[in-house]
């Protein structure tokens, strides 16, 4: 797991495959929490995602990346 203390509010937060997951609100514990702009279709519209810090592979510039495709990060997201 990368250094959570490194991410900052507003970072576009990708998969390994370059594919956009989210944009970073910001960090809680262990988990990032996703904005809502982020949140999906349907049923997951309207409400914050966290992507689990284990998952993040690398911080650099603006850019959290995670160590999974963006299809299967997003399998792995926490609804709040």
């Amino acid at each position: 797991m990368a250094d959570l203390s490194a991410v900052k509010e507003h970072m576009d937060v990708i998969g390994a495959d370059g594919v956009h997951v989210g944009t970073v609100d910001k960090v809680e514990g262990d988990r990032i929490k996703l904005t809502k702009a982020d949140s999906g279709q349907g049923s997951h519209e309207g409400h914050h995602h966290f992507i689990s810090g284990g998952l993040v592979a690398d911080v650099e510039g603006d850019t959290v990346r995670l160590s999974a495709n963006a299809d299967v990060a997003v399998s792995f997201e926490e609804e709040a």
